[in-house]
């Protein structure tokens, strides 16, 4: 199924919507149009492709919008995306709602997973919002120190750079999702 999506408030796209995806591929071109630079301090990561496993640069985006659906600050690969693909709406987007596709009909419908908080919905999400959020994190920061493991070995220092950015990166963003969930009172439990 494709969807239009507004990036930056300011580019529109056709993607495929992936929502096995872990994150929303935009390909190098709408890269460019959306004045994204990468440099030496840009993250990347790994993915897996058929044949290999390659690094691949991770953007933050200011904002994704399909119809009335808005999510700020989503994570995004920068991929080149096979023949004539514009890009992928992944879980760094859909990961903020309760997706119903209808396929006969060609309809894709939003529902926000955030609701109101109370004592088993802290911060407005459950368990398994939360849960998979930290289980997230810690997974590639996990990957990626084996990564650097591996690099420190064969001294392939720009791939060692790209990968000790992609750490901070996470390791950061681990930091942060611990504020939030101490903030909102989340269960240590919920957070492994």
């Amino acid at each position: 199924m494709f969807v239009e999506v507004l990036l930056n408030g300011r580019v529109k796209r056709n993607f495929i919507v992936d929502s096995g995806a872990s994150y929303t591929l935009i390909d190098r071109g709408t890269a460019r149009d959306l004045g994204i630079t990468i440099d030496e301090y840009t993250p990347f990561i790994p993915v897996a492709t058929v044949s290999d496993v390659i690094l691949t640069p991770l953007v933050t985006l200011k904002s994704i919008q399909v119809g009335q659906a808005e999510v700020e600050n989503v994570d995004a690969l920068i991929y080149t995306m096979p023949s004539e693909k514009e890009g992928l709406l992944g879980n760094s987007f859909l990961g903020k709602f309760r997706v119903v596709l209808d396929s006969v009909n060609g309809k894709m419908t939003l529902h926000p997973v955030k609701g109101s908080p109370s004592p088993d919905r802290p911060g407005g999400y459950d368990r398994d919002y939360w849960a998979g959020r930290f289980r997230f994190l810690h997974y590639n920061i996990g990957v990626l120190r084996k990564l650097k493991t591996s690099y420190e070995r064969k001294d392939a220092r720009t791939e060692l750079n790209r990968v000790n950015n992609a750490i901070r990166y996470f390791e950061n963003q681990l930091g942060d999702w611990e504020r939030k969930a101490s903030l909102a009172g989340v269960p240590h439990n919920w957070r492994e």
